[in-house]
């Protein structure tokens, strides 16, 4: 009879685990016979000792095979999905699923809310009034059959057992082990039924891998777990220094993702989205070209240009605050999806314009010198952004999807002493406004270095 304190001290001391004793652990925890002082136990033995490639695969299965697993069959059509490992204001989720879809391969996408400085997909698209992310297996299913996309919050079915280790994790400071987040991750694209996956493993100070290596020993295991299982899996390594993009907070992430689904916005976040598209378009066996499908993603984010609104001017700069003007087919894919899951955009652009005419302005953050901008710390923007009330500490905590930082330099931009360097918008509930925003201005310090022209 297996004995959970003699399993945590075997992988205390190192020692490798059987397939079924990781399968037992996995199924004892969700059925609730294991505690989580023992689960916490053994994930921090695991933080300390590793994994090594086979245990990480069955620890994959295991939890893969906790609930529900999605199966598909859409004829000669393979189901395709895509996953980061987190950052700031990463929300390449909003453009790339619907420009893959409306290359024809279909995307069937589950995400998460964010946590810490980090941002999660699903309270971006919470931004917009009525959007459904609580899609049943049996309703995803359909939706993806029916219009070939969606994207919605992991299901109590679908991997529970992540849902309960992943929230244990985060309260132990467990999170950035390679084969916990390895199998947290695959585990849950084998459940989604994912056919072909796409990895951005990110790097850098917003990063939960904080070094390259560190990002390549992850890409590695998530690479060999999803060919090991018979899924086509490719994986980028991309930096996580800097915010991508300019946006960092949930409506305003949605209104820069809008202008590059018109085929504008930042160029590191267009270019990144091109990449990841086409990386999806090869799995998904579009294309077998790396050159095609790049151009098949290039083709899906070109339009005419159509009378109708502008954008704002002023401050913030480059943020939509009335709907595009631009027809795309990733931008008429993405207007789909938000109908499908009863989202309304024309309510989201109201909202943005009410909080504009209820007075709600921005603070503008200064620049305190002269020079080129050398550094713009990713983590450190993410944590003045969650300050602001755009992010959470904890799963309960509560979100303003208005609230959020609008950056005018990147690194390597000059600037002016006293230029604005960003636009900090506090969430509209906090109610020491003047007080909060001296702890933001103090994080946001720390976050940007300067080199003297």
């Amino acid at each position: 009879m297996l004995r959970m304190s003699e399993l945590i001290e075997r992988k205390r001391n190192g020692n490798k685990l059987s397939a079924s004793e990781i399968r037992w652990i996995i199924q004892e925890y969700v059925a609730g016979t294991i505690p989580d002082c023992q689960m916490a136990a053994w994930a921090m033995a695991v933080f300390f000792q590793g994994m090594n490639a086979e245990e990480t695969m069955e620890l994959t299965m295991a939890m893969a095979q906790s609930g529900d697993i999605l199966e598909w069959s859409l004829k000669d059509k393979l189901v395709v999905d895509k996953h980061s490992t987190g950052g700031v204001g990463d929300k390449t989720t909003l453009v790339v699923v619907p420009l893959v879809a409306s290359c024809g391969v279909p995307v069937a996408k589950m995400s998460g809310r964010g946590l810490g400085h980090t941002g999660g997909t699903l309270d971006k698209l919470l931004a917009i009034p009525g959007f459904n992310v609580e899609l049943s297996s049996e309703d995803m299913r359909r939706q993806v059959g029916d219009i070939g996309l969606a994207i919605a919050a992991q299901s109590a079915s679908l991997v529970p057992a992540d849902k309960k280790l992943y929230g244990l994790r985060d309260v132990t400071a467990c999170v950035d082990s390679i084969p916990l987040i390895a199998s947290s991750v695959m585990s849950k694209k084998i459940a989604a039924g994912a056919q072909g996956i796409v990895l951005d493993v990110k790097y850098g100070s917003g990063a939960f891998m904080t070094t390259r290596d560190r990002a390549q020993q992850l890409a590695e295991i998530m690479l060999a777990i999803g060919e090991g299982l018979g899924r086509s899996t490719r994986a980028l390594i991309s930096p996580m220094e800097e915010p991508l993009g300019m946006a960092v907070g949930n409506s305003l992430e949605v209104m820069e993702a809008i202008e590059v689904l018109q085929g504008g916005g930042p160029k590191d976040l267009r270019e990144i989205c091109i990449e990841l598209a086409a990386n999806m378009l090869m799995v998904g066996g579009r294309t077998g070209n790396e050159r095609e499908a790049q151009a098949l993603a290039v083709q899906g984010l070109q339009g005419s240009n159509m009378p109708g609104a502008s954008v704002q001017e002023g401050f913030p700069q480059k943020v939509i605050t009335q709907e595009p003007t631009r027809s795309t087919p990733a931008w008429q894919m993405f207007q789909t999806l938000v109908a499908a899951q009863g989202g309304s955009l024309d309510a989201f652009w109201e909202e943005v314009q009410g909080q504009r005419r209820h007075g709600i302005e921005p603070v503008l953050f200064l620049s305190p010198a002269k020079g080129t901008l050398a550094r713009l710390d990713a983590r450190r923007i993410g944590q003045a952004a969650m300050l602001l009330g755009a992010g959470r500490d904890t799963q309960d905590s509560p979100v303003d999807v208005h609230a959020g930082i609008q950056l005018y330099k990147k690194c390597g931009d000059t600037t002016e002493k006293g230029e604005p360097l960003m636009a900090l918008y506090l969430s509209s509930q906090e109610p020491t406004p003047q007080e909060k925003m001296g702890r933001v201005c103090e994080v946001l310090k720390d976050a940007i270095d300067f080199r003297i022209n």
